[in-house]
């Protein structure tokens, strides 16, 4: 029985609304209009600390943990020891009986709990952390011991007395110390090179835990996943054998301390070009002269502040330069790669440098500006990690490979450390909102040198990141987006929290929303959550808000779920059997994801017309019928043509009229 149907006029074009009196045939039953359009139950409810715009509520608190660290490396014995004063401020509602640390170090262990999470148990560790002692100073400056507690990478200091709410404060004392990992330390190691070893410091003291509105104490140990961190400032020194170079997060303060005049000129050339500057050859890396004196050792202290992290690197091997970043309202700051003479020449880490300077600088033009004084590239085994003001990149990374390592972890810039997610439950928030940022860094460079991305963040088969994401949405086992960064198995990391992620926001951007809404909003969201902690219901709530779509029907089918689309043309005919009347092409929606599209009408004289088909159009439909204007022949009609949707079935995308 063919179905009744009524004439709707949508734009210039007539749509023919396919009512059926029948159930749906059997090849679009996967698809259920009440389904995928059910309304949206949000991770997280909306409350005075967060409110249904995305926005953080009146009543939105956050905590504060700011550092005083001083630290020694011993290269010979590879320990790093330390002590720290963490000044902690609780802005929350709650009086606090006791606080919660990061020991991230103690993942190294053998009975660490991540040691038996990953694909295979691993075969080198180190005794982590040694706690030397931990003491509680009150407002008054009063200092007593306390106790404490570790629980694997976590460790409970109990409070003799409990932390006052609305601004309480109190300052902790840690003195603690460990052996730095080999290359199996994966996010920090001590690794090899011809003029001696490269310390790649991170996770490196005791750091507090978050206290938030949506869990109280987060305490999701350190498995294989990243981090969560209280915005602070950061005073800390390391004091290291005087031949070393360490570059860390923030600034330099004392130069003149641990740098040769020569050094401390070539510096300050660099800050106002931007062109390389040397300020440390290759040919000097074994000069004893290039060190401003022989033997003994030398401090160096660094100053950060609004971060949640400080990393460092540290190695008498570092040949070393730097130039000028560009910032929106003519602020600069100064961008520095540090690396071994092995990777150095102009196919590699030679034009490091510029990467890291290009990328900062379209990213903070293109969303939200740089905020620190200095960034870094240091090169070692870590292969690619981020920590704020710094990144840990592959020594043996050349050409292509090396931006695109040097764009996505100086990207991590934006996402977690400003906007600052949660990466040990949430890891879709940084690496995927980074990816999607690298997809337009890619392009912009240099002309495009490195364009299209295509690489093992995106799209890794090198071919239309749609169609390789079809197939990896097709994988029963693939976990979907909004699950525990932990549940996610190795094989689907980069898949799945990198592509997928990525590629969400390239359809948000580029097929729901477009690019005239989509921007302005995503600049909004950065700088409305800059320095806080935005959940995943933050940020679908501000994107609805500030773009004006209801996307519940995506976030649902996108990121709940891994649905799978499969669009199709199933009938072309013309109006009333005249080609001059127009044509009327019947669409359907066969699967469960629900995606915008366009409808490629092509007539016999080349021509053709593009008719939008709507996401709403499937709210209540499983077939839609539409009509086009048109005078002349038609020889073909596709849906989606240019292959812009993830359509895992494009057998059925278009049909040939005879």
């Amino acid at each position: 029985m063919t179905p009744s149907t009524a004439r709707v006029l949508f734009g210039s074009v007539l749509l023919w609304l396919a009512m059926p009196v029948m159930a749906a045939t059997a090849d679009s039953a996967a698809f259920n209009p009440q389904q995928a359009f059910a309304p949206f139950d949000y991770p997280q409810p909306a409350t005075a600390y967060r409110s249904a715009s995305g926005k953080p509520g009146p009543a939105y608190w956050q905590n504060r943990a700011d550092y005083h660290i001083t630290a020694t490396l011993d290269p010979a014995s590879r320990e790093l020891g330390g002590s720290e004063v963490i000044s902690y401020t609780n802005n929350s509602p709650d009086a606090l009986d006791v606080l919660w640390l990061q020991l991230d170090q103690n993942r190294y262990r053998k009975d660490a709990r991540g040691a038996f999470t990953g694909d295979k148990f691993p075969t080198e560790f180190t005794d982590g952390y040694r706690i030397a002692s931990v003491a509680v100073e009150d407002a008054h400056g009063r200092k007593q011991a306390v106790k404490w507690v570790v629980s694997d990478t976590r460790m409970q200091v109990r409070l003799p007395d409990a932390l006052p709410g609305h601004g309480g404060k109190l300052r902790l004392h840690v003195t603690w110390s460990f052996t730095v990992p080999g290359e199996f330390g994966g996010r920090m190691d001590v690794n090899a090179s011809k003029n001696g070893e490269i310390f790649e410091i991170a996770q490196w003291y005791p750091r507090m835990a978050v206290y938030d509105d949506l869990r109280g104490w987060d305490t999701a140990p350190y498995l294989n996943s990243e981090f969560y961190l209280e915005y602070g400032d950061f005073d800390y020194s390391v004091t290291v054998p005087s031949n070393m170079i360490v570059v860390g997060s923030g600034e330099l303060l004392n130069p003149e301390d641990v740098l040769t005049a020569t050094q401390q000129k070539r510096l300050a050339q660099a800050r106002h070009s931007d062109k390389t500057v040397m300020i440390r050859t290759a040919a000097e890396v074994v000069q004893p002269s290039s060190r401003p004196k022989p033997g003994g050792t030398l401090t160096w202290h660094f100053r950060m502040q609004n971060t949640r992290d400080v990393a460092f690197g540290a190695s008498a091997a570092y040949v070393w330069d730097a130039a000028r970043i560009n910032l929106p309202e003519g602020k600069t700051a100064l961008a520095m790669s540090v690396y071994p003479v092995e990777s150095a020449g102009p196919q590699a880490w030679g034009r490091a440098t510029e990467f890291l300077k290009a990328s900062t600088e379209y990213f903070s033009r293109q969303w939200y500006p740089y905020p620190w004084p200095v960034a870094i590239n240091e090169a070692g085994t870590a292969g690619g990690m981020e920590y704020p003001g710094i990144t840990f990149d592959s020594k043996r990374a050349k050409g292509k490979s090396l931006h695109m390592v040097i764009a996505h972890e100086i990207g991590h810039i934006w996402f977690p450390m400003i906007v600052g997610s949660n990466e040990r439950r949430d890891a879709w928030m940084d690496e995927g909102f980074n990816t999607f940022i690298d997809v337009y860094e890619d392009d912009a460079f240099n002309h495009g040198e490195y364009a299209p991305k295509r690489d093992s963040e995106y799209a890794p088969g090198g071919g239309n990141p749609a169609d390789e994401i079809a197939k990896v949405m097709l994988d029963a086992d693939a976990p979907p987006l909004l699950i525990g960064a932990d549940m996610v198995p190795e094989k689907y990391r980069h898949p799945i929290t990198y592509f997928k992620a990525a590629f969400g926001m390239v359809l948000l951007r580029e097929q729901i929303i477009g690019p005239e809404r989509f921007d302005p909003a995503f600049r909004r969201y950065i700088a409305t959550w800059a320095y806080k902690h935005p959940s995943p219901s933050d940020f679908f709530r501000f994107m609805e808000s500030e773009t004006g779509e209801d996307l519940g029907w995506f976030w649902r089918g996108w990121f709940q779920h891994n649905w799978t689309l499969d669009l199709a043309v199933q009938k072309v005919a013309y109006t009333d059997g005249d080609y001059r009347k127009g044509v009327d092409v019947t669409i359907a929606n066969l699967d469960r994801l629900v995606l915008p599209a366009t409808l490629d009408v092509l007539y016999d004289d080349g021509s053709k017309q593009q008719v939008r088909v709507p996401w709403e159009t499937w709210q209540q439909h499983r077939h839609y019928v539409v009509h086009v204007d048109g005078t002349r022949q038609v020889s073909s009609v596709s849906i989606d043509p240019d292959h812009a949707l993830p359509d895992h079935d494009r057998s059925n995308n278009s049909l040939q009229v005879k």
